[in-house]
């Protein structure tokens, strides 16, 4: 009896997933709760487990395929039994030996339940290459992750159906593959129709993953400063973030000109490098665009003296980790300010539902978070009801859990207010956008000395800039006003909090 292995839900907004990895294939005994396979979304990576003791018989979603929540990956067969594979179920190929080929279809995997379309973004095998089973095949990319996929048999590339830069459902065909004795004989035939072959990049015959190049961007480094981990010494992420975790230069030196000349537009076009946006960073450029477009979107400005935050931290951080097991920060503060001043300016932590407001009685705190990714926005629920230690190990473990990529969904959702820490990357000032449906967020900036007037006298003390953006549609100047001096009180004497004043 066989068992099917489907996509999990993936959280409210994602409705598709991109098959990353298969750690078994059709063959492999597994065993209950082992992992078979590794999913990715634009926001986290999901792991997917067996769901019985048995054989692994079919694999159906390949790795790199897009798929749709609830979509069907694979079949496992209870005890020894092991189910007829995927191969057997397509039609024939021609073959011109005694064995016949078998035609396996490469069919789109699962991508999420509201991801319905991906891009084929490299093919790294051309029609009469011969592949092995789980070999990479091609990679695709969906506005939230990108997705790479494995031949589902052994045999011959004889058919690309989709070529690269083509759009495709999550139930497309992108290729077929002829397994079996007569695979060798099937491939000069299929040849012969044109099909799209994996185009070098850079004189390289081999494609490197588009998150790595992305990273490799993004962090200055050539793919000479990368030692490649993937198939045939592919580049992925992970090899990126060794890389960068192990000091590599962040750009390449510069050659030295042979002689000086005058420059000229046909040097500088030469010089240039055009890379497609990713379907995630196309997805983050019109969610941002999107929510300047819908809120009324204002920001107002105010200054905290640190001192007093400062030196309570500095009095109690030694015994506050001793106690706790986590070091005292400065989150534990802004996230506690924030949640007295939402609580007597409520329109801030409200939002807009079509002709209604909705006001929420609690507050289940954003924290933005930079991650080799992109940025993410963990949810702390019921922070008005916590301590200060349960919201420092709240956000450590968060914090730890984004970095590595492990955040589920659940725990991206459902925020009601959102704190952006510009100042941990050197921000001296700047106007955050809102997260939507949210109505707040609060920007906080470095630390930095700065003469202030106190008392008559001129002085030096620790100043952060503070930006609450607001969506003027049901949050007033008062309010927003209101809510930023609370917090400013509650920071420059924390006592405050202590006795909810």
């Amino acid at each position: 009896m066989s068992n099917e292995v489907r996509v999990p839900t993936l959280g409210e907004s994602v409705t598709e997933a991109t098959v990353a990895t298969w750690f078994k294939k059709p063959g492999d005994t597994v065993a209950v709760d082992e992992m078979l396979c590794e999913l990715e979304t634009d926001k986290v990576t999901v792991e997917v487990p067996s769901p019985i003791a048995g054989t692994l018989s079919e694999i159906v979603a390949a790795e790199g395929e897009t798929v749709g929540v609830d979509a069907l990956l694979a079949m496992v067969s209870e005890g020894g039994e092991a189910a007829a594979p995927a191969v057997e179920k397509a039609a024939p190929a021609p073959a011109a030996s005694a064995g016949a080929a078998e035609a396996v279809d490469v069919m789109v995997p699962t991508l999420g339940e509201s991801v319905t379309e991906a891009t084929v973004s490299t093919w790294f095998k051309k029609v009469g290459d011969t592949v092995a089973q789980d070999e990479m095949l091609c990679e695709l990319e969906t506005d939230k992750v990108s997705v790479e996929v494995p031949s589902p048999a052994a045999g011959t590339l004889t058919e690309i159906v989709a070529a690269e830069g083509a759009t495709v459902d999550a139930s497309a065909k992108l290729a077929v593959i002829s397994s079996g004795e007569g695979a060798a004989a099937a491939a000069p035939a299929a040849a012969a129709a044109p099909a799209p072959a994996a185009a070098p990049t850079g004189g390289k015959d081999i494609e490197n993953a588009p998150s790595a190049k992305k990273a490799m961007a993004e962090a200055g480094l050539s793919s000479d400063q990368v030692t490649g981990s993937g198939r045939d010494g592919r580049i992925m992420k992970e090899d990126v973030a060794k890389a960068i975790a192990a000091g590599a230069s962040a750009a390449a030196a510069p050659a030295p000109a042979a002689a000086p000349r005058a420059p000229s537009s046909a040097d500088d076009a030469s010089r240039e490098e055009r890379v497609k946006m990713t379907r995630l960073r196309q997805t983050i450029a019109r969610r941002l665009k999107d929510s300047q477009n819908t809120a009324a979107m204002l920001t107002t400005y105010n200054e905290v003296d640190m001192t007093e935050v400062m030196a309570l931290r500095n009095e109690y951080k030694d015994l506050f980790l001793k106690k706790h097991g986590v070091k005292l920060g400065f989150m534990s503060f802004f996230t506690k300010a924030c949640v007295h001043a939402l609580k007597e300016v409520p329109e801030v932590n409200a939002e807009i539902d079509g002709t209604d407001v909705v006001y929420k009685n609690f507050v289940h705190m954003g924290i933005a978070a930079g991650t080799p990714t992109g940025l993410v926005v963990p949810v702390i629920r019921e922070a008005d009801s916590m301590s200060f230690a349960d919201i420092e190990k709240a956000i450590a473990e968060k914090g730890a859990r984004a970095r590595d990529g492990k955040l589920s969904m659940a725990e991206m959702q459902g925020g009601t207010f959102t704190i952006s820490n510009g100042g941990v990357y050197g921000s001296l000032m700047s106007s955050p956008i809102l997260n939507p449906p949210q109505s707040g967020i609060l920007g906080m900036h470095k630390i930095q000395d700065r003469p202030m007037a106190i008392n008559g006298q001129v002085v030096i003390r620790p100043m952060m800039y503070l930006a609450l953006s607001y969506d003027h549609r049901i949050v007033d100047g008062k309010g927003a006003v209101t809510f930023l001096v609370r917090v400013k009180e509650a920071l420059e004497d924390p006592r405050r909090l202590l006795m909810d004043l």
